[in-house]
């Protein structure tokens, strides 16, 4: 049967309802995001690396919260943060993939430079995909800190990393939109802590 406007006019009206419940129920407890934040500007403070990772829509998450990283977060007198995205080097992740598995890209990559107190950070709406787990599980046995992001039951990240931060709900969009809205709570909290080196017009 054809969608009528008005069918599409109240999808979209139920889909921002979603989304702004979905964070009113985030602000009733933000111990999690405090905690991240916390972490972030330790590893600034003691120039440990940050690496991020991710698949799909959470990978292009993980790509755009380092480039933040990297540059929104910029402040005056602090040392700049040392940030890496994982799934952005495409040839890297072809060439683990079709030689060893598609589920030790980011534990293989890992492996070349993760050091003791650097920061992991993981995006998956599931909290399973297995090359996530598998590079969190070597960053633990490396010495890295691990951060993750998700939904609502945490997969297997509550056993992996040290803090998890769940989006209260079981769909996969609204999973991946709220993790995009709190990496921008993040920056501009960093941001705003000290001196931006610039604004935005």
């Amino acid at each position: 049967m054809k969608k009528s406007m008005n069918d599409i006019n109240l999808h979209i009206k139920n889909f921002l309802q979603t989304q702004n419940e979905c964070i009113n129920e985030i602000q009733q407890n933000t111990r999690e995001i405090d905690e991240i934040i916390k972490m972030i500007i330790s590893a600034r403070k003691n120039r440990k690396t940050i690496f991020t990772m991710g698949n799909g829509g959470s990978g292009s998450t993980a790509s755009h919260f380092v480039s933040d990283l990297q540059k929104t977060v910029i402040v005056k007198n602090e040392n700049r943060i040392k940030a890496i995205s994982l799934v952005d080097n495409i040839p890297l992740i072809l060439a683990w993939s079709n030689d060893v598995s598609f589920d030790q890209i980011f534990k293989e990559q890992l492996k070349n430079q993760v050091e003791k107190n650097d920061l992991v950070i993981a995006f998956s709406g599931s909290g399973k995909s297995k090359n996530v787990v598998n590079a969190l599980k070597i960053a633990k046995k490396m010495g890295a800190k691990c951060i993750g992001f998700t939904g609502k039951n945490g997969g297997s990240f509550d056993a992996i990393c040290d803090i998890t931060f769940k989006v209260p709900s079981n769909d996969m969009l609204t999973i991946e939109s709220q993790h995009i809205i709190i990496c921008h709570c993040i920056a501009s909290t960093i941001r705003n802590l000290g001196k931006p080196m610039f604004e935005y017009d």
